[in-house]
């Protein structure tokens, strides 16, 4: 403060203190003590500088939580079986993937900032939005759509000999579902009421997981199920069920889950977000080259526990579409978004376009085109 208050300089010290004091002695004894405490601060400055240079380069990686419900399906339950793939993992992020029973459920875990990117289905969604009030998530990817023409779709599934034959026969009878809400849920409810039925009015509805749904049908606790991929390859399945109906039947082209985010997340973390996403993409694309069908069938044999030969099927035309630049079809979600809010979900019609933000699946690709 002294330095500033009387104007010297490093170039008019040795003349100002000259000018003021009557000893050469003292003076040479100051001028040295000035230059000493001089070169100690400015070497404290840089010595502070580095230190926040270096915290700014040590900064933790973002963590990332990232839901699932089916093996196989999601791409959650399998990234991390190419994290060698993965350049930005440990290093601006890191990844955990966490499995629920169904979509309904991860909205919870999202109002509690317990998971940063979930795979919602089109119906949570909507209910995320309107009903728990999470007007801040942001549709950022597609995981996969069901029902594109040459892919498959959802088949719901009846016992061969229930008797049942046609969904009016459906009256009367209990229906397996993974949870109120969930995508399957409500392609099951908007069929069934094409048809004239309603829930409790006509028939019942019993909330298990997916994978347990084959065994449900074949102990009769259910008279209906869903069957999504890969359950229903099961052998025992299409041995004893027979298909009732299709998905698309009643819904076309279902924009079935896409993947979410809340935009204070994207926007604190942005570029570990585009990290994140670019080997997503990477990862994503290995999986779909054919090339790689031999290794990615022992991938999914060690996952669910069954024989690789089974997953012929697995990212071909005969499983799901996926989008290879992870972007979803915002017109079929929108369409579905709709059919939630017609069988009451929510109370209010949303414009999904408000909640989109593709940017950041954007921005990946063009890193690695």
């Amino acid at each position: 403060m002294r330095l500033a208050k009387n104007s010297w300089t490093p170039d008019n010290l040795p003349q100002f203190a000259a000018r003021s004091l009557p000893f050469k002695g003292w003076l040479a004894e100051s001028w040295e003590e000035n230059m000493r405490f001089l070169k100690l601060a400015l070497a404290g400055v840089c010595a502070l500088g580095a230190i926040g240079i270096g915290s700014a380069n040590s900064a933790e990686p973002v963590k990332i939580r990232m839901s699932w419900v089916a093996p196989i399906s999601n791409w959650a339950s399998i990234v991390l079986e190419k994290k060698e793939l993965a350049k930005h993992l440990g290093k601006s992020y890191t990844l955990e993937s966490v499995r629920y029973q169904g979509t309904p459920q991860m909205i919870t875990a999202i109002a509690n900032n317990e998971l940063e990117v979930s795979n919602l289905a089109y119906s949570s969604l909507a209910i995320a939005i309107e009903n728990a009030g999470l007007s801040d998530i942001r549709v950022i990817a597609d995981e996969f759509q069901d029902g594109v023409p040459g892919y498959y779709t959802t088949q719901y599934y009846v016992r061969k000999d229930s008797g049942i034959t046609k969904v009016s026969d459906l009256k009367g009878k209990v229906i397996g579902t993974n949870g109120g809400g969930s995508a399957i849920d409500v392609a099951i409810r908007a069929t069934l009421k094409k048809h004239g039925l309603e829930e409790k009015r006509d028939y019942t509805m019993l909330e298990g997981p997916l994978p347990a749904m084959p065994a449900m049908l074949s102990e009769k606790k259910a008279d209906l199920i869903p069957a999504v991929l890969p359950f229903s390859m099961n052998p025992k399945l299409k041995e004893e069920g027979n298909v009732l109906f299709e998905q698309r039947d009643t819904l076309g082209v279902t924009q079935m889950i896409v993947w979410t985010a809340r935009k204070s997340f994207i926007d604190k973390n942005r570029a570990a977000m585009v990290d994140f996403f670019e080997d997503m993409l990477v990862i994503s694309r290995w999986y779909q080259d054919p090339k790689n069908k031999d290794e990615v069938a022992q991938i999914a044999s060690r996952i669910t526990k069954v024989p690789p030969e089974r997953f012929g099927w697995l990212f071909t035309k005969a499983d799901t579409f996926r989008d290879p630049n992870l972007i979803p079809n915002v017109a079929a979600l929108q369409r579905n978004i709709d059919v939630t809010y017609d069988l009451g979900f929510v109370k209010k019609k949303i414009d999904i376009s408000k909640y989109v933000d593709l940017s950041l699946a954007q921005e990946a690709a063009k890193r690695i085109k």
